[in-house]
């Protein structure tokens, strides 16, 4: 019985301490339950809200069901915005997962999946060495082949006493007469060459010096009807004696077609005066004009077809001739010169035509033409790098011919680029902004931006430069102070959701040295 109370005393003793450790622990319980409820709603909200760089540096990517690690998200649009965790962008589009290895691909090229890619029809093609179906396509005329023209003139003064060929147009045969001449200095040298012939054939025992004399005479007379272009056949006739003719035949020096007649009947002509000009039409030239860019793409010795329009059904071929040295500054054209044969003389001077030259080299790298989208500042084609990931690429061209370019720089053989629903890509994953930022430092670099999160009131809008004019309190990423600044709107929506006076939580980025972009805006209530 003395144990009881010696118990009761020493409970009694031991229940103060006691009382008081349960009351602490209770205490230390009732702190780590408030601290646990104020970090899950803190959570929630932040969720909820915008996430500064610290938080995220505090929040670890965690894997998806594939098991690849996500770093973080990026923007849909291609702005330099990223989140560690999923979220929507101020036009309710999901930020796109960029996996462990990707970090390259993200900040340069885009990811659509492959149910959107069937819809959008998108086929792609092999970058391959081809030889190019090149075309040079101009326009021409039909001219005189200037080496089967000829001009009648006589050498000396004269009459024409009777015309032959009198009409324009019409046909001659080579050596056809054409007109008869009188004129009296031929007459004169005809009847001095038969003196001296027939006064040559006497004297052929005189002496030496006599002989040498009367053969002088004679050679002289010879070359000034030779001059006059009388004809070997008459000069024998003299020589054997026979009478000088008063007249001289001209004759027809090629067969073709007169040009030109100026000839009439009974008039007097001068020396070196043009008679007749007839000109051989069974091979003619085609003048083609090309223009300056394809130039470089004509050879001697190219194909060439040719159409008319007196002849739609038929097409003519030559070969190309000569380039002309020269460029018409009026045209930016340099001239071509096509040989065509023209054995029915269908084809004559001055008639239109449209040419067809095949400048086709050796094989080359190229692509399709509907893989290029030509900006007029830059020429870029969207490279299929597989599992619904495409990158822009800017490539140089070559030569283009009728369905495929060449590729000088920028691509590999073997590489597929999108030959069908490229713009449509564009539109989708606005594709402007990741090409505008393809030269940028930190797309070069491979690099990306974390937003950065801030509170502040809108002071003013304006609406055609997408400026806005935010006061707002200090941002602790960047080591701000309270201010007052200009950002820009990175889309219409964040410039819609800022209204002049209302409290917001904005995220912003620095697109390039300088300029701060408001990704996202959430009004404050």
């Amino acid at each position: 019985m003395s144990r009881r109370p010696v118990v009761r005393r020493a409970s009694a003793v031991g229940r103060r301490p006691h009382t008081v450790r349960g009351r602490a622990a209770a205490a230390v319980l009732a702190i780590l339950f408030t601290a646990a409820v104020a970090a899950a709603a803190g959570y929630w909200l932040g969720t909820r809200g915008s996430h500064t760089p610290a938080e995220a540096t505090r929040v670890a990517p965690a894997p998806d069901g594939s098991g690849k690690k996500i770093l973080y998200y990026r923007n849909p649009m291609g702005l330099p915005d990223i989140s560690p965790v999923p979220k929507k962008d101020s036009m309710g589009m999901d930020y796109i997962p960029v996996y462990e290895g990707e970090e390259r691909e993200a900040a340069s090229g885009v990811k659509i999946s492959t149910e959107k890619v069937q819809k959008l029809g998108v086929r792609t093609a092999q970058v391959e060495r081809r030889a190019l179906d090149a075309v040079v396509r101009a326009t021409g005329r039909v001219e005189v082949d200037e080496r089967r023209q000829f001009t009648i003139a006589p050498k000396f003064e004269g009459y024409i006493e009777r015309l032959v060929v009198n009409a324009t147009g019409q046909f001659v045969a080579r050596g056809e007469p054409l007109f008869d001449a009188y004129s009296p200095e031929l007459l004169a040298a005809q009847r001095e060459y038969a003196v001296a012939a027939q006064g040559l054939a006497q004297l052929k025992d005189a002496d030496a010096q006599t002989v040498a004399g009367m053969k002088r005479l004679a050679e002289a007379a010879l070359a000034r009807l030779r001059n006059w272009d009388v004809s070997d056949e008459e000069i024998a006739q003299l020589a054997a004696g026979g009478e000088p003719r008063r007249t001289l035949t001209f004759r027809a020096p090629a067969a073709g077609v007169v040009l030109e007649k100026r000839a009439v009947q009974g008039m007097r002509f001068m020396p070196g005066e043009m008679l007749y000009q007839i000109a051989d039409l069974s091979s003619v030239w085609l003048i083609a004009d090309v223009f300056e860019q394809d130039i470089g793409r004509v050879r001697v010795g190219q194909r060439a077809q040719v159409k008319l329009e007196a002849y739609p059904e038929r097409r003519f071929e030559g070969r190309v001739t000569y380039v002309y040295p020269t460029l018409k500054p009026e045209t930016r054209s340099a001239q071509v010169r096509i040989e065509l044969p023209n054995p029915d003389g269908r084809l004559k001077p001055a008639m239109y035509a449209h040419v067809e030259i095949a400048a086709g080299g050796g094989t080359v790298l190229a692509v399709p033409n509907s893989a290029v989208i030509d900006s007029g500042a830059r020429r870029v084609v969207i490279v299929d790098r597989g599992e619904g990931r495409f990158e822009p690429r800017e490539v140089k061209l070559g030569s283009r011919g009728d369905e495929y370019v060449a590729v000088l720089d920028g691509l590999k053989e073997g590489e597929s680029v999108v030959v069908a629903a490229n713009f449509l890509i564009d539109a989708e994953s606005n594709l402007r902004a990741a090409l505008g930022s393809m030269t940028a430092p930190a797309a070069a670099a491979g690099k990306v931006q974390l937003a950065h999160s801030a509170r502040g009131t809108v002071e003013d809008v304006d609406a055609k430069t997408g400026m806005l004019l935010i006061k707002h309190e200090p941002v602790p990423s960047l080591k701000w102070p309270a201010m007052t600044m200009e950002f820009v709107a990175a889309n219409e929506a964040v410039a819609k959701a800022a209204q002049p006076g209302t409290p917001i939580a904005f995220e912003f980025v620095e697109r390039k040295p300088g300029e701060w972009v408001v990704t996202r805006i959430e009004p404050m209530r």
